[in-house]
């Protein structure tokens, strides 16, 4: 199993509740004990507040350095995350080490994503959206799961038998 699960993708794709599927998933499968790291700890959601790619490239670091820590400290780690740029994807494998990552990628729908947005009213009308327009990189990624074609324990089953055959 890789020490870090990152999961990217856009905001209101459903990674935090893939997260947590996945982090229980790997508990009952005696994979060990995975900690979360979620970006929507490190950057505060506010519905009038767009969010742009310098404020997440200002929290990635720490972001990462949170995972990376969990995952010596754990079995591993699920970062959860929206990278929109190659310099924080770069940041990102730099402060990870490119290796040890298993790279997830997380989408669904631009109606779901819209709907889910509206639904958690924390966030700014069209920033999932545009966040699945940026999100970077576009291919190349170990897995991808569609949160609104399978359920969270579907895709956590999907992306353990991914990792299981790499």
């Amino acid at each position: 199993m890789y020490p870090v699960i990152l999961l990217n993708g856009p905001s209101s794709s459903g990674k935090s509740t893939l997260a947590r599927a996945l982090q229980a998933l790997i508990r009952r499968e005696g994979g060990g004990d995975y900690g979360i790291v979620s970006i929507d700890d490190y950057l505060p959601m506010e519905k009038d507040r767009p969010i742009y790619e310098e404020d997440v490239y200002a929290v990635s670091a720490a972001l990462c350095e949170r995972a990376a820590a969990l995952a010596a400290e754990r079995d591993g780690a699920i970062l959860d995350h929206v990278i929109t740029s190659g310099r924080i994807f770069a940041q990102t494998m730099e402060r990870l080490g490119a290796g040890w990552v298993a790279l997830v990628r997380v989408t669904c729908p631009p109606a779901v994503l819209r709907r889910r947005e509206q639904a958690r009213g924390d966030r700014c009308a069209g920033s999932a959206e545009a966040s699945a327009h940026y999100l970077y990189p576009q291919e190349g990624y170990d897995v991808t799961v569609d949160t609104a074609a399978c359920t969270a324990e579907e895709c956590a089953r999907k992306i353990l038998g991914a990792l299981a055959e790499m």
